[in-house]
């Protein structure tokens, strides 16, 4: 269910981090997030950030912004680099802090809203990392750029792997192809009103709000160009890692919008240094 509607910033946010919040409580215990596995050593890492940021992170220091409850971060600290994780959910970030324990790892988490982590995180890293549905819930690119920046060590490397905001427009629908979504910003964000995630429904037909922003790709990289960060490449891939609509096809990590309509970039990658 979406529709348009106004309300102050911070109202937004704080419905987005009460959603995140209950997401935690989903994704915890559900098959898509298998913690047994991830327990046991299997990766959560997809084979795009694998080839193209995996090479260079050992002994390397990381900051991983939109964190979630971990698993990825965890994931680069057991390929060898020193990983501080952040994300303004305090569930995820709680449930973070007990798996790194768990697992005896060196990970640390800090709870904090990436686009101002003032007197959270002062220090930088040799590598800033995002990924996989990060964007949407961000309303100032600009000021999210700037963190990014800010946490960079001169001569670092920022990299992102992400769905791409043309895919994020598709249709969810059942019937097929399709546009949901503008794929310009609108004046206001998007409201949806979700009764689970991807990975499972909320308890007792609960439901939340949420409140999400489109970004143009011309957005997403000025926003870095502006805070001083200089693109090294940027990768568009024609299939998604999971079925982001009903209508795709295919399994495992590749999903293709179906043969015989158009084919459109469904997640890009965007590696960046800082001078």
């Amino acid at each position: 269910m979406k529709e348009q509607t106004s309300d102050p910033m911070g109202s937004f946010r704080q419905t987005n981090q009460s959603l995140c919040d209950a997401y935690t409580d989903i994704h915890k215990d559900s098959a898509a997030y298998d913690l047994a596995a991830f327990k046991a050593g299997q990766t959560t890492l997809s084979a795009i950030e694998l080839e193209e940021l995996a090479p260079e992170v050992d002994g390397k220091t990381m900051l991983h912004l939109q964190c979630h409850f971990g698993r990825d971060s965890m994931m680069w600290a057991r390929m060898g680099a020193k990983v501080t994780g952040v994300d303004f959910s305090s569930k995820a970030i709680a449930l973070a802090r007990e798996l790194n324990v768990e697992l005896g790892l060196d990970c640390r988490f800090v709870e904090a809203n990436v686009l101002d982590m003032t007197g959270a995180l002062d220090e930088q890293f040799d590598i800033v990392f995002t990924s996989y549905g990060v964007l949407t819930w961000l309303d100032d690119l600009e000021a999210w750029a700037r963190t990014v920046a800010r946490h960079l060590k001169p001569g670092g490397v920022f990299y992102i792997v992400e769905f791409h905001p043309i895919g994020m427009m598709l249709n969810d629908a059942s019937e097929g192809f399709g546009f949901d979504l503008p794929y310009f910003r609108t004046p206001e964000p998007h409201r949806f009103v979700n009764d689970g995630s991807y990975a499972g429904a909320f308890k007792d037909g609960e439901t939340h709000p949420a409140y999400e922003w489109t970004h143009p790709m011309s957005e997403i990289v000025s926003a870095l160009g502006a805070a001083g960060l200089q693109i090294e490449y940027l990768h568009e891939f024609d299939f998604s890692i999971y079925p982001m609509v009903p209508w795709l096809e295919g399994g495992g990590e590749e999903w293709h919008i179906p043969a015989g309509w158009p084919q459109l970039p469904l997640m890009f990658s965007i590696r960046a240094t800082k001078s």
